[in-house]
């Protein structure tokens, strides 16, 4: 055997090694198939050989995987038209099935969550789908993951992302939280009436069982308005505070009347 014969014996090993050799990652599982027909179990990771020309192999990413549903137009059944757009989150469970039973797994899955938010959304109301996303996130991860069964595919997760209303549907909504806001000003505002007008029916209360808080009561107002630095002060005096003397006054006045009326008399005999 000359050097040459040599040089290629080892290209032919080279070639062989590089066809029959095959390194799996972690994540990575291979579907191979011998002589068109596929193994029972998919292979990896690690070193996998294969036999050149007989068997070929298919490799399956097992890592979640993130996929971004593009907007769809939406009719709601309040007849309200939207664009909703999502991003679902899957992976490959059976990677064996993944390959034979769908062609592309990866466009099927998004052609059937593009069809599947379109009629899912469909059948809500907005105000459902605006209140309600978790239960609208809910039906969309049940329906997908039982129309992927079949593919060895799980479906984790959908998120409805977002929600695109026509401009006259935003103000309109707009409009509505305002009157909505004003209707909860305006509430808290009798409420907050009402209750102060029931602590002064017992502040009246007290002071008509009790005379003398008024006095206190108006006591603690000269005090308040004199600590202000107000050049000017004026403030009512209660009528309470003079009874005592009117009431002197009109004994007095009893009294002289009483005395005039006996002298009288006496003058004209």
């Amino acid at each position: 055997m000359g050097f040459y014969g040599f040089i290629g014996i080892i290209i032919i090993v080279v070639l062989f090694l590089s066809s029959a050799l095959r390194i799996l990652k972690e994540y990575e599982r291979g579907v191979i198939f011998r002589l068109g027909k596929v193994l029972t179990a998919a292979k990896g990771p690690g070193l996998i050989i294969l036999i050149p020309v007989i068997d070929k192999m298919e490799k399956v990413s097992l890592r979640l995987v993130a996929m971004d549903v593009p907007p769809q137009d939406v009719i709601t059944r309040d007849n309200v038209s939207v664009k909703v757009n999502a991003v679902v989150y899957f992976r490959v469970m059976e990677p064996v099935k993944a390959i034979i039973q769908v062609e592309d797994f990866l466009f099927a899955t998004s052609q059937l969550s593009q069809t599947t938010l379109r009629s899912v959304c469909g059948q809500a109301e907005l105000d459902e789908l605006l209140s309600q996303r978790d239960k609208i996130n809910a039906k969309l991860q049940e329906y997908l993951d039982e129309h992927t069964d079949p593919w060895g595919i799980k479906v984790a997760n959908v998120e409805v992302k977002h929600i695109d209303l026509p401009a006259d549907m935003q103000r309109a909504m707009a409009k509505q939280a305002e009157a909505e806001r004003e209707r909860r000003a305006k509430v808290i505002n009798a409420e907050g009436e009402a209750q102060a007008a029931a602590k002064l029916a017992e502040a009246a209360t007290v002071i008509r069982d009790h005379p003398i808080a008024l006095q206190l009561r108006y006591l603690q107002t000269l005090r308040e308005v004199s600590s202000e630095n107000a050049s000017t002060t004026i403030f009512p005096v209660p009528i309470d505070l003079f009874k005592p003397f009117l009431s002197l006054a009109e004994r007095l006045n009893q009294r002289l009347d009483a005395g005039g009326a006996k002298t009288e008399p006496e003058k004209t005999g």
